[in-house]
């Protein structure tokens, strides 16, 4: 069950980050959007309901959180920089999940939005400078300094590991 919760494994940050580790980090939320247009190119709306393990989200579901959480860290990462150190808010994810927006709007609504977030965001970290990357904010869940090249990571990791689930959904269906 774990292998279906976490297909590419849980994120764990390296111990040290360096520019050229952002940047590929950067380029992987930039390539997102076209892996998920390849990804679900071919499906119709029976698969939206499609999951990929028991107790699992669906299809829909998982495209409208990618929207929803990179929306969310887009605009953490952009406090980062202008803010010193800000406490974020978080979110509950699961709720937000079943809202009427996620259950009511397509899917292709999310995927356009996700293609213009990564669009301006791939852009903004890409400006970034080493000072700006060891910025972060606070999460009060964790209760512990996130710095941006770490973010970064994480929200690259989370968008593959996303990109997996939907594969697992249409590949096995449970």
């Amino acid at each position: 069950m774990e292998e279906l919760k976490y297909p590419i494994g849980k994120w764990k940050s390296p111990d040290t980050i360096d520019k050229i580790r952002c940047s590929n980090w950067i380029n992987e939320i930039k390539d997102l959007p076209n892996q998920l247009k390849s990804t679900l190119s071919h499906i119709n709306e029976n698969d939206l309901q499609r999951k990929y393990r028991p107790e699992g989200w669906t299809i829909q579901q998982v495209v409208h959180h990618i929207a929803d959480s990179h929306m969310n860290a887009y605009i953490r990462h952009k406090l980062s920089t202008t803010e010193d150190t800000p406490t974020i808010n978080p979110y509950n994810e699961k709720l937000w999940s079943e809202m009427l927006d996620v259950k009511m709007i397509p899917i292709d609504v999310s995927l356009n939005l996700i293609e213009s977030l990564h669009l301006r965001w791939a852009v903004f970290l890409g400006s970034l400078n080493e000072t700006d990357l060891k910025k972060g904010f606070i999460h009060p869940q964790h209760n512990k300094k996130i710095l941006l090249e770490e973010s970064i990571g994480m929200y690259a990791w989370h968008g593959t590991h996303h990109l997996h689930h939907l594969k697992n959904a249409l590949k096995f269906n449970y």
